[in-house]
């Protein structure tokens, strides 16, 4: 008689072990210097926290979100089992994945910026995650407590419920939203990134937004530019080799003049 995992204990589980897995491969790419957007030592000289009080902030929001999860899927336990044992078609599953991503963004957009334009939450609450000048992958989901409970917790929970998905529909997209956020952090342009092929807010459009010049643009995350570009925040960039190796992120000349 083996023993059996239910979908929403995995829901809870998978995205976590994902985080800290596709975290560690980043950091093992991190030595290769020619694709880094920041040198090895501007990661250790100009971010403002310690990576072990990062890896300590992280964990701390993964157990609140764990908590969060487990029940939300206690409380819609029964909808989630009927929806569960019902087959979902290609069309069905590809219509929940885009509705949750659109929510997501909805949400995560709006939050953000709002944290950014409210002095007491910028400077008590969403500063927390801008000690990071120059991000790195595990750093993706370091933040304040509430900012974590509000906009990652919060913010997956609508994109669960609003898309209508079951448990395990929910496993593949927290793990697939999980790897997008820390590839977004990880400070480094890869050649033949499929997240850079398909995906305008990559690497380097979150990097411009963690500088000084861009905390006021590119606040949408982590799929889609579009509440940016609709609202005038978004932040044209081009790429640009270093001297010394690696990429730098530019702001276009019309921001430079700002």
């Amino acid at each position: 008689m083996g023993f059996a995992i239910s979908d929403e204990l995995l829901g809870t589980i998978v995205p976590i072990v994902v985080y800290w897995i596709y975290s560690g491969i980043y950091v093992c790419l991190g030595s290769f210097e020619n694709y880094r957007l920041h040198s090895k030592t501007d990661e250790d000289e100009k971010n403002l926290v310690s990576k072990q009080t990062v890896v300590k902030g992280v964990l701390l929001q993964q157990s609140v979100q764990a908590v969060v999860a487990i029940l939300l899927f206690t409380l819609s336990g029964s909808d989630a089992r009927a929806s569960a044992q019902q087959s979902s078609s290609f069309i069905t599953l590809v219509r929940q994945f885009v509705t949750a991503m659109v929510v997501l963004d909805t949400w995560q957009y709006f939050l953000h910026r709002y944290m950014h334009e409210n002095k007491f939450l910028y400077r008590h609450v969403h500063s927390l995650h801008h000690r990071l000048v120059v991000p790195y992958a595990f750093g993706a989901l370091y933040n304040h407590p509430v900012e974590g409970l509000l906009g990652d917790t919060v913010g997956g929970a609508l994109s669960f419920l609003l898309s209508g998905m079951s448990p395990r529909t929910s496993i593949f997209f927290f793990s697939f939203a999980t790897i997008k956020t820390v590839d977004d952090h990880c400070g480094l342009m890869l050649p033949g990134n499929p997240f850079h092929i398909f995906f305008r807010n990559n690497s380097a459009y979150h990097d411009i937004h963690h500088q000084l010049y861009g905390t006021k643009y590119n606040f949408s995350q982590p799929f889609f530019v579009m509440w940016d570009r609709i609202l005038g925040t978004y932040m044209p960039y081009s790429l640009e080799k270093r001297t010394e190796g690696g990429f730098e992120a530019r702001p276009t000349k019309e921001f430079k003049d700002d």
